[in-house]
C-alpha cells in the first residue's frame, strides 16, 4: 500500500557540496529506485543541532516527502545506516 512519507537526514556540516549533492541523489535513488515516487525536496542547509553528535554541533539538514511502500522505508532505512556522513536520521509516515 502507497503512503506518503517524509525523511529527514543530518549530514556531517564539513562536507564539500559536491559530496552532499551525490548523497541527495544517492537518497532520491533509493526512493525511486524502490517502487518510490518524490513529491518535495526541501533542503535546510547548516542548522546547529541540539545537542552535539560525534564532536559536531551543526549539522546540514534536508527534508524529502515521498510516497512509498513498507519495502520502500526498509531499504531507505538501510542504506541510512551505513553511510557514514550522515549523523541522525528520521522517517515518519505522514497522515491522510
Amino acid at each position: 500500500m502507497v503512503r506518503v512519507y517524509e525523511t529527514t537526514f543530518i549530514l556531517k556540516p564539513d562536507l564539500e557540496e559536491g559530496v552532499r549533492d551525490e548523497y541527495l541523489e544517492r537518497v532520491k535513488g533509493i526512493i525511486t529506485d524502490n517502487q518510490g515516487e518524490i513529491v518535495e525536496t526541501d533542503v535546510w542547509g547548516n542548522k546547529k543541532l541540539a545537542y552535539e553528535i560525534n564532536d559536531y554541533r551543526t549539522g546540514f539538514y534536508t527534508m524529502i516527502t515521498f510516497k512509498g511502500e513498507k519495502e520502500t522505508v526498509d531499504e531507505l532505512e538501510r542504506n541510512y545506516k551505513i553511510i557514514d556522513d550522515v549523523l541522525r536520521y528520521l522517517i515518519i509516515r505522514k497522515e491522510g
